[in-house]
C-alpha cells in the first residue's frame, strides 16, 4: 500500500476527477464530431494521427494552465476573442475541406500528417480548452498535500489519458462505420454531412466561447 502522502496528488480526489474528466471528453463537441468525420472519411490511421495532434495541442493549454499562463489569455478579452475567432473560422475552413475533398475507397488511411496538423492547430485555437483547465484543476488540487504544480501536472496527464482512450475510441468507430456510410450514402452524400457536422461544431463552438 502507497502511503497517502506519497501520491502526487490527494488519492481522495481521483475518482470524482476521473469521472468528471470522462464525462467531459463523452459530451459532444468539436473534437468528437471531427475525430469520427476525420476518421470516417480517411481511415483509422490519419484518425489516430488526428489524435496526436488533438493531444498535443490539450496538453498545450494544460501546461499553460499548470504555470498559470492562461490567466493571460483569460484576463485579455481582445486576445480571448481573436482566438476563439481563428479557431470558429479554422472549424469553418475544416468544413469546406470536407466538402470540397473526395478521398475516396484507395485513399483510406491517407493524409495522417494533415490530420495530426489539423488536430493540434484546431485546439490550440480553441479557447474552451484553456478554460477548461483553468477552471478545473484548482478545484481537485490540495495545497496542503505538496507542491501545487506537481499535482496540477499530475491531474493534467490524467485527463490526457482519458481523452486519449475516449478519442482513439471514437476514431475506431468512425473508422469502421466509413465503409458502410460510403456504400450507403455514396462519397457525395457522405461528404455534404460531414461538412454540416463539422459546420455545427463551429457554430457549437462559437456558443460555448461567447463568453
Amino acid at each position: 500500500m502507497i502511503p497517502h502522502e506519497a501520491w502526487p496528488v490527494d488519492p481522495a480526489v481521483l475518482p470524482a476527477f476521473l469521472a468528471a474528466v470522462a464525462l467531459i471528453e463523452l459530451t459532444p463537441g468539436p473534437n468528437m464530431t471531427w475525430l469520427a468525420i476525420a476518421s470516417a472519411q480517411r481511415g483509422r490511421r490519419a484518425g489516430l494521427a488526428a489524435v496526436a495532434g488533438v493531444t498535443l495541442g490539450l496538453a498545450a493549454w494544460m501546461l499553460a494552465a499548470a504555470f498559470g499562463l492562461t490567466e493571460l489569455l483569460l484576463a485579455a478579452p481582445s486576445l480571448y476573442q481573436a482566438v476563439r475567432w481563428a479557431g470558429i473560422a479554422f472549424l469553418l475552413w475544416l468544413a469546406w475541406e470536407a466538402w470540397a475533398s473526395e478521398p475516396g475507397l484507395t485513399e483510406v488511411n491517407g493524409g495522417a500528417g494533415r490530420l495530426f496538423v489539423r488536430g493540434l492547430v484546431g485546439n490550440l485555437l480553441n479557447p474552451k480548452a484553456a478554460a477548461f483547465y483553468a477552471a478545473l484543476l484548482p478545484g481537485f488540487i490540495r495545497p496542503d498535500h505538496g507542491a501545487v504544480l506537481t499535482q496540477a501536472l499530475t491531474l493534467g496527464a490524467l485527463h490526457l489519458m482519458v481523452a486519449v482512450l475516449i478519442h482513439g475510441l471514437i476514431v475506431l468507430g468512425g473508422a469502421g462505420a466509413g465503409m458502410n456510410l460510403t456504400r450507403t450514402l455514396g462519397s457525395r452524400r457522405l461528404r455534404a454531412v460531414a461538412a454540416l457536422g463539422i459546420a455545427a461544431a463551429a457554430v457549437w463552438m462559437a456558443w460555448q466561447t461567447r463568453g
